[in-house]
């Protein structure tokens, strides 16, 4: 028999809030137009309507991701957490979660994947790929895609770099942490952080 209350934890990890909007990007893959959370695509890099949530990576949307939420030090030891806190563990800063998951958000059917029906997060692989289509590889070549991305900042104990750089999660594991992308006037690069930093989320489909 099914339990209804596990049932209702797991649908509630996904974002069915953000509208769900498809756009082409040039490499011919089918994006939603704006990040979770955000309620609109953007109409310029720092449209903060268009920013969005800051995820931490492996987490659903049990509103952690809200930019408002509370600060804790407390880990969690299971999957999905008993309160909507921010997590960020006194000492060692790397995961929300003790012991860490690394099968968290790989695919559509993934642990705590947040996108709707059908979309997942995409692998550090394909945001090369999608970078590789921009008109310059920084945050002007990001906004200047069909994707419209924005520079909606990132999460650890503060909020910061809004309006100075995006940092994208991926579903791609490395180590202790995650790949993620992160653009701005200066260039885009890929890289490792710890699965405490709050970053944004675009879905891609599958």
């Amino acid at each position: 028999m099914t339990n209804p209350t596990k049932n209702l934890a797991q649908n509630s990890l996904k974002d069915n809030i953000t509208k769900v909007v498809e756009v082409k990007s040039k490499t011919g893959r089918i994006w939603m137009d704006r990040n979770l959370g955000a309620t609109r695509a953007a109409t310029m890099s720092t449209d903060t309507s268009a920013y969005g949530d800051l995820y931490q990576w492996g987490r659903g949307a049990d509103q952690h991701q809200l930019r408002k939420s509370l600060n804790t030090t407390t880990q969690t030891t299971t999957d999905i957490p008993d309160n909507a806190n921010f997590i960020l563990p006194s000492s060692p800063l790397t995961d929300w979660r003790n012991p860490q998951n690394i099968n968290l958000w790989q695919g559509v059917n993934g642990i705590n994947n947040p996108c709707h029906t059908g979309y997942r997060l995409p692998t550090e692989t394909e945001w090369n790929i999608e970078v590789s289509s921009w008109p310059s590889v920084n945050a002007d070549g990001a906004f200047a895609s069909p994707l419209k991305f924005t520079v909606a900042g990132s999460r650890e104990i503060l909020i910061n770099n809004v309006g100075i750089s995006g940092s994208y999660w991926s579903s791609t594991v490395s180590g202790e942490g995650s790949r993620y992308l992160n653009f701005s006037k200066a260039g885009s690069f890929t890289l490792t952080h710890n699965r405490v930093y709050g970053g944004s989320i675009r879905c891609i489909k599958d």
